[in-house]
């Protein structure tokens, strides 16, 4: 971590001081002097990093060097940024037209706005004291016979990065689990009357797969079918009899979001009157109490008894002590090594993806050396399979399995070894940003465009060549996927990925690398616990069930702080004396917390970039104050349905780039200082309001980086002034956005003139790639511009009541996701849907790309008839066609498409009977696809 703070803080010193503070130093303390000689005796320390890294693994006293460094760098840090945030207030407060912004590359530091007298003497003197710290730490190094390494090993070129297609591995690929596979499934397809209901441990250590073996069962078809009801909780530690419970009627009642009771034994019958009499599984993920008062006291058992024959426990945990505290140890499931050829053909599907000729050309030989270091750890062949993809030529291979990390001899830096190899591999800004996702719980859902914002909050993205920011965290995010230490990755409708979580074991080995800096505290678990000396190490911070009274207890001391993650905690508001003890903050998190009160200190955390206060329903306003924190660059509104209003002066926020506000019902507009933030890059909501202190939707044309999404609501109100508005905006020069949501003001049935005139002034640029348009009371005619939009993959028209025909989308090659929902006024759907005319010869495929297509609340719709010589939409996998009663028939191109698999027709009675299973005309035409649902709308 210490290689990758040095290297950022080289930058901001050569760029930054060294270039452009030279003549305002010099006017106190001979400042230049020591400028120069820090930076000389960083670059010195610098070339022996990469060996005091790894000698700190087994060296107490080369920690102790290592920490010492860290200590003095994150200081000059911290000196440079409060100089630098100087600069920008002075320029806030001149009201310049141009300002600049803290990255290494800008010339941003203009002296002749601050004040020489007390700003230069200040940091010179600070500078002088650090020098002179870093001076004895530098003569240290020699006592510890470092070997230096080549400087500038890595950059990002090297981030080589795989198709996005073979860049996350499939977890239904299993190997050498047939037989425990095969176990656990006759186990949970028994016979009712086979031993009852049971509890089916599998044991086994951290990285052996036993989480990818119970998904396996868990998604079987077969299963599915056989339970009526089934449950996922990841339960972890320490183990929450009452979040269990929750998590489980959670899970069995989707309407439930969050259960308010704490009683556990309202919980439990809660429980009971939703799988009474159904065949049921429930899977608990990674226990480890072996409490057997706690287990015994969320009695899921006799709830079990209350279930129809053949209902399931199925637990995955480290220890046997665990099984046998559930007396399950006769049905225990024990997961072993690998073998070494299971191990290795694991090991080949990852370094020999898409590249099988090296296997045989030398490569696999020096492979089946290095699994059997791999001792059979599933974890351990994985991660290394990663790694060594990269590495193209055998000496590369040769140095993997020569390393010395294979001597460590603890059991769990067995499973550390690959991770260290691969850890030490990464390029050192990759490292901070792997080792930074220490300060989040085991099983935290990682949103990768949050964690990568927060990444940047640290600034752990800086870039010599100026890359925008974003792509860099997107690098690294991609990066650290591909080389195993992230997994369970979600992806939206269009395969993006955008959350996952972190392995258990990569967590335990990130946490043992950042172990005094990286600290995480449930006071759950322990209500006075606190944290030890020494405090000011501590550079992040996450306090989970933290109370009100708790918090500035587990706080104090940690002067040092950088990073402060609240969860699931009772935090009203944080008290001004705790805001001052951590004045060195750069990223807060307070999401999801009862918070309804910031306090007008927060102006104090100058170095403020980060900022979550989402799900504060609670709040209704923001201090003026927060408008002070020039550094800020993101700040996370999402769900304050309770927030009334932002500060009028949010155009001090100079550097803010990520404003989000979706979901903010009770906002009433943005204020007009908005439209000033040129470089505002993420604006995911904009509400259109007629008062003079509200921004326009025409204030947005300045904002050419805008990226993302962007919701616009309430249009429609006065169609001339939006139109003209939106056409100020130019959405047409919006390159980087790539969502864009339209939702008119909703009117029932009475129809408004004008949409049309504000639908042809939308025009978005050709990149957009997903559009929605909600409660138009237009005709379509007015998307002539549709045509143009060749990057487009999703689109949605809903309650476009008064339109008649459907849009001409036919050519759209990109198009992959259609839903049109309620356009109660079309009757027939024909050649137009395909943007083609009657007599036209068509050459190609129309909707070549579409995918996903459904047809919601067309109550007049009755004929859908194209050519029957066209080749259509021959990639449809899913199709869903709801609440059309007057539809008489399908298509006959449908029936001819092979890759349809998902049929829904519910609510429209002719085809119910058209379709009907086994009695219905049509039936034999649609009988092949695989899921298949006909059903009355209830």
């Amino acid at each position: 971590m210490v290689e990758a703070l040095i290297s950022v803080l080289l930058e901001k010193l050569a760029s930054i001081v060294f270039e452009h503070t030279k003549q305002a130093v010099t006017l106190v303390l001979n400042a230049e002097e020591d400028v120069h000689s820090f930076r000389s005796n960083l670059e010195a320390i610098q070339a022996v990093l990469e060996d005091a890294e790894k000698k700190q693994v087994t060296e107490a006293r080369v920690r102790d060097w290592l920490q010492k460094l860290k200590d003095v760098s994150y200081e000059m840090d911290d000196v440079l940024d409060e100089w630098n945030t100087e600069i920008l207030k002075q320029q806030v407060e001149e009201g310049k037209k141009e300002v600049c912004f803290p990255t290494p590359s800008i010339n941003c530091f203009c002296f002749g706005q601050v004040n020489k007298a007390i700003h230069h003497h200040k940091i010179a003197t600070r500078i002088k004291k650090l020098n002179e710290k870093l001076t004895v730490i530098a003569a240290e190094r020699e006592m510890h016979g470092f070997h230096p390494s080549t400087i500038g090993g890595h950059d990002d070129q090297q981030l080589i990065q795989r198709q996005k297609t073979s860049s996350l591995v499939d977890i239904s690929k299993i190997f050498g689990r047939d037989e425990e596979k095969e176990m656990l499934l006759s186990k949970l397809l028994r016979e009712s009357s086979q031993e009852g209901n049971l509890v089916i441990p599998i044991v086994g250590m951290g990285g052996m797969g036993k989480t990818t073996l119970t998904q396996l069962a868990y998604n079987n078809e077969k299963i599915t079918t056989h339970f009526h009801k089934k449950v996922w909780v990841c339960v972890s530690d320490p183990f929450d009899e009452i979040k269990i419970a929750k998590a489980i009627i959670e899970s069995l009642d989707k309407n439930e979001t969050q259960s308010s009771s704490s009683e556990l034994e309202t919980l439990l019958l809660r429980i009971r009157s939703h799988v009474e009499k159904k065949k049921f599984l429930l899977v608990l993920d990674d226990v480890w109490t072996e409490d057997k008062t706690k287990w015994e006291n969320l009695k899921l058992q006799v709830i079990m008894q209350s279930c129809a024959q053949g209902s399931t426990i199925l637990v995955t945990t480290r220890k046997e002590g665990v099984a046998k505290m559930m007396r399950a140890t006769s049905n225990m499931i024990h997961l072993d090594k690998l073998s070494d050829m299971d191990c290795l053909a694991l090991f080949n599907s990852f370094a020999f993806l898409d590249r099988e000729e090296d296997e045989a050309n030398g490569f696999g030989a020096i492979g089946e050396e290095i699994v059997k270091k791999c001792k059979g750890l599933p974890l351990a062949a994985k991660t290394l399979g990663s790694l060594v993809w990269y590495k193209k030529k055998k000496k590369e291979w040769r140095d993997v399995l020569n390393s010395k990390i294979w001597e460590l001899e603890e059991v769990e830096e067995q499973v550390f070894r690959p991770l260290l190899f691969s850890y030490y591999d990464l390029a050192p800004a990759v490292k901070r940003c792997l080792l930074y996702c220490a300060i989040f719980p085991k099983d935290y859902v990682l949103r990768k465009d949050n964690l990568i914002e927060i990444w940047m909050s640290q600034d752990y993205l800086n870039s010599k060549e100026n890359k925008e920011k974003r792509r860099i965290g997107q690098n690294y995010f991609e990066n650290l996927a591909m080389r195993s230490f992230f997994q369970d990755f979600r992806k939206d409708e269009m395969e993006n990925v955008y959350e996952c979580k972190m392995h258990d074991i990569v967590h335990d080995f990130v946490q043992s690398l950042t172990k005094k800096e990286c600290i995480i505290i449930d006071a759950a678990e322990g209500a006075n616990e606190k944290i030890e000396p020494p405090v000011d190490k501590v550079r992040h911070l996450t306090l989970t069930s933290v109370s009100e009274g708790l918090f500035s207890t587990s706080c104090y001391g940690c002067k040092n702080m950088r990073t402060l993650t609240l969860l699931d905690s009772s935090i009203t508001t944080i008290s001004p004396s705790s805001i001052m003890q951590m004045k060195r903050l750069r990223t807060l998190n307070l999401s999801y917390n009862i918070i309804h009160e910031v306090p007008k200190e927060i102006n104090e955390l100058i170095h403020l970039r980060y900022m979550d206060l989402s799900r504060g329903g609670n709040l209704k306003e923001l201090p003026d104050a927060l408008c002070d924190l020039y550094n800020l660059q993101t700040l996370v509104l999402v769900h304050c349905y309770g927030l009334e209003k932002l500060p009028e002066a949010m155009g001090k926020l100079i550097n803010l780039k990520h404003l989000y506000l979706d979901n903010c019902w009770g906002l009433r507009y943005l204020p007009k200082g908005i439209g000033s933030l040129k470089s505002l890059q993420v604006l995911d909501w904009f509400k259109v309001y007629e008062g003079d202190e509200a921004l326009k939707l025409g204030d947005l044309g300045i904002m050419d980086q805008l990226q993302g999404s962007l919701e616009i609501r309430g249009l429609g109100n006065d169609a001339k002034d939006d139109a003209s508005e939106i056409e100020k905006a130019q959405l047409g020069n919006k390159e980087h956005l790539s969502h864009l949501g339209v939702h008119f003001e909703y009117e029932g049935r009475k129809q408004r003139k004008g949409d049309e005139e504000i639908v042809k002034a939308l025009q978005p640029h050709q990149n957009l790639e997903s559009l929605s348009i909600w409660y138009c009371h237009g005709t379509t005619e007015s998307l002539y511009w549709i045509k143009s939009l060749h990057n487009l993959r999703k689109l949605d028209l809903t309650f476009w009541r008064f339109c008649e025909l459907f849009p001409p989308l036919g050519k759209l090659l990109s198009l992959e996701i259609l839903k049109i929902q309620w356009m109660e006024n079309v009757k027939k759907v024909g050649v137009e849907f395909l943007g083609i005319q009657e007599e036209e010869e068509v050459s190609g495929i129309l909707f070549p790309k579409l995918k996903q297509l459904t047809f919601d609340g067309m109550d007049n719709w009755e004929e859908w008839a194209f050519l029957s010589e066209i080749t259509i939409m021959p990639g449809l996998s899913s199709l869903r066609i709801v609440r059309c009663p007057k539809l008489k028939a399908l298509p006959d191109f449908l029936y001819k498409i092979k890759a349809l698999r998902t049929l829904k027709i519910k609510g429209c009675p002719i085809l119910e009977g058209e379709y009907e299973k086994g009695m219905g005309k049509e039936w034999h035409n649609i009988s092949h696809i695989p899921n298949l649902t006909i059903q009355k709308w209830n």
